[in-house]
C-alpha cells in the first residue's frame, strides 16, 4: 500500500544524503522487520524524538519497544540539521505564548526548553557521545539598524518576563566580537545551548537505545497503521508488529495518510545546508567572522552559520518548494548566493557537501505531544508526557504562509 506524502518521492528517497554529517560519522545499518512481531509500545521514527522516547521507556520504565524507520537512524531531519542545540522549539514569541497560555505559561515553555538543553547535554556526557562541538551560547545578529532596536525591546521585554536577558552588542562592537560581516548590525549574544554533531547525536542515542533493549528495524517504512484487538497493527514492506500502543515521531517525514487524523495537521518545510573546505586563519581574519558560537540572522526567513571544530563552515537557510532535481539546484545555488553576499571574503571557499531535508510546522507553530485526538480512549499520554490539544488543520494545497517566523525548530534546519 503506497502512501501519501507532501513532496515529490525524491524528498524521501531512503538513501543517504549527501550531507557533511553523513560523511563523517559512521552509519551503522539496522535490519528490517521481516515477518510478524509483537511490542508493547511501537515507536515510528528513529530520529530524536522516537529514540529518546525509546530509550525512556526501555530503560526507566521498562516497556518492550520496537522501533520502525523507514530509512536509516538519522537519516531524516535528525542527521541533517545544523547542530544547534538551543532555544526555540517554537515560531512563537514571548508575546504571542503569553497571549495565549498567560504570563506562567510563557515561563513554563521557557523552563521546558532550558531542560531539553540540559537533557542532551546529560545524555551525551552519561552515554559517552563524542558530539559536543563549541561553547555555550549563541549569537542573533540583527539584519538592519531597525532590526537592532528590535532586538533592544526584545531583551527588555525578556528580562522583566525571564529574569534574564541576552547581551547586547551594537554595531560598532562587532568586529572585537568576532561577529563582523556587511549584512550585520548589532546582535543579542544568548547564555543557553550548544553546537553539536547531530549525527554522532542521533546515532548515539540509537545505539543507548538498543543497549537498553529496544528493537530498531530500519528500512521499514510503515505504509499502514490500523487498529486490531490489543491494539494496533503496524504494516511494512517486510512484516507487521502488532503493538499496544503507538507512538508517531515521523516530524516532517510521516506520512499523511497514516492516520485520517493527521491530513493537513503539519506543514513540511525544506532548508538547505552547504559546508565550505577548511578556511585558513587568514581568511577568518579578513573576513572578521571568527566568533565559535552558533550564529543566526533576525531575518523571517534566516541564515544560520557557524564554524566547525575541523576550520569548515557551516551555512544553512530555508529551502525551495520542490524536490525534483532542478528545483533542488536551484535551491542549493541561491544558498550558495547567500553565503557569498554575507561572507564576501570566503567566495573563493568552495562547497565541499551541500544538502536538504525537511523540518517540520504546526498550525498552531507550537509543539504537539499527546494523544491522537482521534481515538482518545485508546491513546492515552505515555508515562512523562505532556499533552496538548491537536493542532489546527493548515488549508490549501501549498499551505502557504506557515514559512514564517522569528524562530525555526531547534536545531536549526
Amino acid at each position: 500500500m503506497a502512501v501519501r506524502q507532501f513532496y515529490e518521492a525524491a524528498a524521501y528517497d531512503p538513501a543517504w544524503p549527501a550531507s557533511h554529517w553523513a560523511g563523517t560519522t559512521p552509519l551503522p545499518g539496522h535490519p528490517p522487520l521481516a515477518g510478524e512481531a509483537r511490542a508493547g509500545v511501537a515507536v515510528i521514527g528513529a530520529g530524536y524524538a522516537g529514540l529518546n522516547a525509546a530509550l525512556a521507556l526501555a530503560r526507566e520504565h521498562g516497556a518492550d519497544v520496537a522501533v520502525l524507520e523507514a530509512a536509516q537512524p538519522g537519516w531524516g531531519a535528525s542527521g541533517r540539521n545544523g547542530g544547534f542545540c538551543c532555544l526555540g522549539g517554537a515560531k512563537l514569541d514571548d508575546a504571542a505564548i503569553v497571549a495565549r497560555h498567560g504570563v506562567q505559561g510563557a515561563r513554563d515553555w521557557r523552563g521546558y526548553q532550558l531542560r531539553a538543553i540540559a537533557h542532551v547535554a546529560g545524555l551525551l556526557e552519561a552515554e559517552g557521545i563524542d558530539a559536543r562541538q563549541g561553547p555555550p551560547g549563541e549569537a542573533l545578529l540583527a539584519h538592519s539598524p531597525a532590526a537592532y532596536a528590535a532586538l533592544q525591546a526584545s531583551a527588555e521585554a525578556e528580562a522583566a518576563l525571564h529574569g534574564t536577558a541576552p547581551r547586547l552588542v551594537a554595531a560598532g562592537a562587532m568586529a572585537e566580537q568576532g561577529l563582523a560581516g556587511p549584512g550585520f548590525h548589532g546582535a543579542a549574544l544568548g547564555a543557553e545551548g550548544f553546537a553539536l554533531d547531530p549525527m554522532r547525536y542521533v546515532q548515539g542515542l540509537a545505539r543507548a537505545a538498543g543497549a537498553a533493549g529496544a528493537r530498531i528495524w530500519g528500512q521499514s517504512p510503515v505504509t499502514r497503521l490500523e487498529p486490531v484487538a490489543g491494539g494496533w497493527r503496524l504494516t511494512t514492506p517486510g512484516g507487521s508488529l502488532i503493538a499496544a500502543r503507538v507512538l508517531i515521531a515521523g516530524n516532517g517525514y510521516t506520512p499523511e495518510d497514516l492516520q485520517p487524523w493527521l491530513a493537513g495537521r503539519t506543514l513540511p518545510v525544506f532548508s538547505a545546508i552547504l559546508v565550505t573546505r577548511p578556511l585558513t586563519e587568514a581568511e577568518r581574519a579578513a573576513q572578521g567572522f571568527t566568533s565559535p558560537l552558533m550564529s543566526y540572522d533576525s531575518r523571517q526567513l534566516l541564515h544560520y552559520f557557524r564554524h566547525l571544530p575541523d576550520g569548515r563552515f557551516l551555512f544553512g537557510m530555508r529551502g525551495g518548494l520542490s524536490a525534483r532535481p532542478r528545483a533542488e539546484a536551484e535551491t542549493l545555488a541561491r544558498l550558495r548566493r547567500h553565503f557569498e553576499a554575507l561572507f564576501p571574503a570566503w567566495r573563493d571557499a568552495q562547497t565541499e557537501t551541500s544538502w536538504s531535508g525537511l523540518a517540520c510546522l504546526t498550525g498552531s507553530l507550537a509543539p504537539f505531544v499527546g494523544p491522537s485526538p482521534a481515538r482518545p480512549a485508546c491513546s492515552r499520554p505515555l508515562a512523562g508526557m505532556a499533552t496538548a490539544l491537536p493542532p489546527p488543520r493548515l488549508a490549501g494545497p501549498r499551505r502557504r504562509g506557515w514559512s514564517r517566523g522569528r524562530r525555526p525548530p531547534c536545531p536549526r534546519f
